[in-house]
């Protein structure tokens, strides 16, 4: 016997439908998730092209109603990390982290991806003092000023566009000679008169002033805090650098796959040379009974409406798995 016959590990778009289907399947289906309900969804600003949502919706909107769709059909959904998964024999187990465990037939793994960082001096020290990975989150604490967007996909121009609402002096700093954005997304971009566009240029340093290390404080004074001030950039044709004043800079270049449940010591899936998790076209990895869904997935392509594909592609061969295992027909 097992806790539930499926278990999904993710709570985004990809594994809330995953939950619905599954559900909607007879399967009993339990959700972790560690964060928030809604996954990367909740950062959207507007949901514009969604497939018949078209007035839009914020992404916290479009996650409620995941998640309430998800509930009504009866899918469980746990706040709780997935800190390891095993296989023994047929079943599949998560320890999670508050140290219980929970088993199951079939795995969806829906844990989605993290922002890939620059990796440049100043970085780490600013990230919440200045540096911020979502426009949306943060974009607000800095309405008129002068903020830096780093990177040149669709995440990019997209929150580019946020801020520009917030402040006229965007300036979206991308080290190819063009936007690998959507065309309608990138043209967006390149003719709103808030958002200054340089390309072949890279950050090579985020400054800013710190409290020196012990310094004493008046009586009473406010706590002292780093605070970003500038940055310097490189002209990636002749390496030529210039330092700018900055009160912020906001970076999309990219994900990284979380894809430690199935890459570390115990239970292992084929990945690719980036580190997301091969399947079929059923969405099965390289494990018997363990499926990916969502931007964790290689594809070639990641949005909302091909997380949300994936996730019913993956309940609907999960639960034809569980049936065979049961001796049922599906």
């Amino acid at each position: 016997m097992t806790d539930v016959d499926l278990i999904i590990i993710g709570a985004g778009p990809a594994g809330l439908t995953a939950a619905q289907y599954g559900a909607r399947s007879n399967l009993s289906v339990l959700v972790l998730e560690q964060l928030s309900p809604g996954g990367q969804a909740l950062l959207i600003d507007i949901l514009e092209n969604y497939p018949g949502i078209s007035s839009g919706k914020t992404g916290f909107e479009f996650g409620e109603d995941l998640r309430r769709q998800a509930e009504d059909f009866g899918a469980k959904i746990l706040s709780e990390p997935a800190e390891t998964l095993r296989k023994d024999g047929e079943v599949f187990t998560v320890t999670l982290g508050d140290g219980q465990t929970k088993s199951a037939l079939a795995v969806i793994l829906a844990t989605g991806t993290k922002h890939r960082k620059l990796d440049i001096p100043g970085e780490t020290e600013f990230t919440g003092r200045g540096v911020s990975y979502c426009a949306t989150c943060d974009g607000p604490f800095f309405k008129n000023k002068k903020v830096f967007v780093v990177g040149g996909g669709d995440a990019a121009c997209d929150e580019a566009m946020f801020l520009s609402r917030l402040t006229n002096q965007v300036i979206v700093i991308h080290r190819r000679e063009k936007f690998r954005a959507q065309k309608a997304v990138a043209e967006r971009v390149l003719n709103n008169p808030n958002i200054q566009v340089r390309f072949n240029t890279v950050i090579k340093e985020i400054k800013g002033t710190a409290p020196a290390a012990g310094a004493a404080q008046p009586p009473g004074a406010p706590a002292m805090t780093a605070k970003l001030g500038s940055v310097v950039l490189s002209s990636t044709l002749d390496d030529v650098l210039s330092e700018e004043s900055a009160d912020a800079v906001f970076v999309f270049v990219g994900t990284i796959p979380q894809n430690s449940l199935v890459s570390g010591g115990g239970l292992k899936a084929n990945t690719n040379e980036d580190g997301y998790i091969i399947t079929d076209e059923c969405m099965a990895s390289s494990v018997p009974g363990l499926f990916a869904a969502g931007d964790v997935r290689a594809t070639v392509f990641r949005q909302v409406i091909t997380a949300a594909g994936d996730g019913a592609v993956a309940a609907r061969c999960a639960a034809a798995y569980i049936d065979s295992l049961k001796g049922e027909t599906y």
